[in-house]
């Protein structure tokens, strides 16, 4: 019964790349899903039925000579800026999200996560991280991420989101930075979303920013609110679950709200919408960074209402306090501060309440978030987090954890 082991496919990038982990690749990991999007169709666009099955087919190709493989979860069916910002235009957007959230039900995709982060999605500041064992993990530094907002962009206001001996060693470090050095920081941080190979410049990014100079932490969450409260009724008669994605990092950043990063956060969006199709992405890794996130708790209480998971897990080099993050690392699955067994076990037992009870998907569609760059993977061009053989390391341990839970059980 166990959860329906999935791997994240890029496809074609806009750029028309394609993702160097073949669909191949993802079935002989062991997986039946796949997890994957329409990143070509700009945000905001409608998603036909015709694309939609192209991609399906795609994915269905080979299931007549090898193991049969599926679209598992839409990720993402991205959210326009003028939703989050609430502008007069929005209601526009959420018609179209609505067709495309039908059109995706007639297809028989049935799961789609979406998050409601502003401008950037995550936001990391190595992409290349020497673990000990010589692979190479994501990496976050709040010093470094000080730079970039201080020195780099010049955020007007920047200033007072940070504390002075954290902006003063800023500063020096900055001095002592080569211009390629600057170059490489600037472009992971105004890195585009997954899937994409676009950055944005920085007079382009200020822009975006000025945009949210009025909407705050209540503004974004009604904002949020409204969005959920259209479209999660359709969701809910067509038979489609939505899931959430939370912040990452699960903090503000660059003086822009975040409103999905803790419980009572995730508790107030499913109040606002009290329907099972109003659901959550699980991702240890995101909602982990903060000590004060009960990952195990969260699941047994949201229960019903996590569609889609997502297991990774991080390591805290600093505490952060409730207003920022520490730095983090990307850490193996089942090392890191994520208690893995513990939030396993949590999904086991969820999934058999809904077997014993015969309400919702028995089979959680999870996939192994992340990995690090490691053996042959080095010496390739990967997506940040997404080589073939870290992932696959992931789900190896996972997919190990999970049994040897459910036969103690």
């Amino acid at each position: 019964m166990g959860m329906l082991q999935t791997m994240r496919w890029f496809g074609e990038s806009t750029l028309g790349a394609n993702d160097p982990v073949s669909l191949m690749d993802i079935r002989q990991a062991g997986c039946a899903g796949v997890v994957t999007a329409l990143h070509q169709i700009p945000v905001g666009d409608l998603w036909t039925v015709e694309a939609i099955t192209e991609r399906k087919q795609l994915v269905e190709a080979g299931n007549q000579q090898y193991s049969p493989l599926q679209w598992a979860v839409v990720e993402s069916l991205p959210v326009h800026e003028d939703i989050k910002k609430g502008r007069p235009t929005r209601d526009g957007y959420i018609e179209t999200y609505k067709q495309s959230i039908r059109n995706l039900a007639a297809c028989g995709i049935k799961t789609i996560c979406y998050n409601f982060m502003p401008v950037l999605d995550w936001s990391r500041t190595n992409l290349n991280y020497e673990m000990p064992d010589g692979s190479r993990a994501l990496r976050f530094v709040w010093e470094d991420f000080a730079i970039f907002d201080l020195c780099i962009l010049k955020r007007p206001g920047a200033e007072v989101d940070y504390e002075s001996e954290i902006s003063e060693s800023a500063h020096q470090k900055f001095s002592r930075m080569t211009d390629g050095q600057i170059a490489e920081l600037s472009n992971i941080v105004l890195l585009g979303l997954p899937g994409s190979e676009e950055a944005f410049t920085l007079d382009t990014f200020q822009g975006l920013l000025n945009e949210y100079t009025t909407i705050g932490d209540a503004e974004l969450r009604q904002n949020l609110y409204y969005f959920i409260r259209q479209v999660a009724p359709v969701a809910q008669e067509v038979g489609v679950n939505l899931c959430i994605h939370p912040d990452d990092p699960p903090y503000p950043l660059l003086g822009l709200p975040r409103v999905v990063s803790t419980e009572v956060d995730l508790a107030q969006l499913m109040a606002a919408c009290d329907v099972t199709a109003n659901g959550i992405t699980f991702c240890t890794g995101s909602l982990g960074i903060r000590r004060d996130n009960d990952l195990a708790g969260m699941i047994q209480r949201f229960g019903e209402r996590i569609h889609f998971i997502h297991l990774r897990t991080t390591k805290r080099e600093t505490a952060g306090t409730l207003k920022r993050p520490g730095n983090f690392y990307e850490a193996d699955h089942l090392a890191g501060d994520v208690d893995m067994y513990a939030v396993v076990k949590a999904i086991v037992l969820e999934q058999k309440r809904r077997e014993q009870q015969g309400i919702g998907e028995t089979s959680i569609p999870m996939r192994p978030d992340h990995g690090h760059q490691m053996l042959d993977d080095l010496h390739k061009k990967t997506y940040p987090g997404y080589s073939a053989i870290g992932r696959l390391r992931g789900l190896a341990e996972i997919r190990g954890l999970e049994m040897g839970i459910e036969r103690s059980l």
